[in-house]
């Protein structure tokens, strides 16, 4: 059965400049971030704790255009030194393979593949899990007891699945989930990805495809389900470093070691809500965090 691949579209370049040239110190650390709210708050995350904690300089690239598939050949070049990176991406992108492993395991073949092939080292998994999901109104949750996607297979032709024209056609997403899990919805929405949470809010469908940092989760009454025969690929989040930085820089690796297990989904998903929707800046809000897990000194860091 085919497994469902996170979708990365392919997006405009913002701002894209490598950083090559004169003039350039070996002591700046260049990080670089995907095209999405997370990743810059990620990315702020990892340059304060490095200002913070060494003597080092860091620019960040934000929004590097294609994501992944910019970044990884930019990264072993050597135009930029680390950047937060999802497993299932490295694992099914990177390393193109098309069988999964439990969680521990994929990391620990991802380290070692990494370092043979790249030159790249992963650090510190952060401890949330950027997966896609399904929700439903808390409401429904507790009417039909449904907790797991196995709970909605109990209920055939009773609920409307809504998801983005993505989740119905990128590897047979839709068709497969509804055959691995033996589920028969009502029947299925194409919409827009900004109008799902508006559509279960109103009733126009009961249960839709989700990341679990979504930073819309934040207030919307939504049960996330558990996907309990693990359909979808795991995306825990965590550094992708050059181990030729390492080298150059030996007290990095303990700096990033201070990201580890510090994130939940929720925590997440709450500083995406936090930018996203109240339209905070991501330094502000990264360093609010960082300050609230006493990494990070109550200063002006976050203005």
């Amino acid at each position: 059965m085919k497994r469902y691949m996170k979708y990365y579209s392919l997006a405009v370049i913002i701002g894209l400049v490598l950083p090559w040239g004169c003039g350039q110190k070996k002591d700046t650390i260049h990080i670089a971030t995907k095209p999405m709210t997370e990743q810059f708050i990620l990315g702020e995350m990892l340059s304060l704790l490095i200002e913070e904690n060494s003597d080092l300089h860091v620019k960040i690239t934000k929004g590097v255009g294609g994501g992944t598939s910019n970044i990884h050949p930019a990264m072993v070049k050597g135009d930029f030194d680390l950047y937060p990176e999802y497993t299932g991406t490295g694992w099914l992108v990177i390393l193109k393979k098309d069988t999964l492993l439990p969680p521990d395991k994929l990391y620990a073949e991802l380290q070692k593949e990494y370092s043979r092939e790249y030159g790249l080292k992963w650090v510190a998994p952060y401890g949330f899990n950027n997966a896609y999901s399904l929700a439903v109104s808390n409401d429904a949750a507790e009417k039909y007891h449904l907790k797991t996607f196995s709970d909605l297979a109990r209920y055939p032709d009773r609920f409307i699945f809504g998801a983005e024209y993505d989740f119905y056609e990128i590897n047979d997403g839709y068709a497969d989930l509804c055959a691995y899990y033996d589920i028969k919805f009502k029947k299925n929405l194409d919409m827009d990805i900004g109008l799902k949470y508006e559509a279960i809010k109103s009733g126009n469908i009961d249960v839709m495809n989700i990341f679990t940092t979504d930073g819309q989760l934040s207030g919307a009454n939504l049960t996330v389900l558990d996907d309990d025969k693990h359909f979808f690929p795991s995306y825990y989040c965590a550094t992708v470093v050059r181990e030729e930085t390492l080298k150059e820089h030996p007290e990095l690796e303990g700096i990033l070691e201070k990201m580890k297990g510090i994130l939940t989904d929720s925590e997440m998903a709450g500083m995406n809500h936090e930018v996203d929707v109240k339209h905070r800046s991501e330094r502000e809000v990264a360093a609010e965090f960082l300050q609230k897990k006493g990494l990070l000194k109550q200063d002006n860091h976050g203005k």
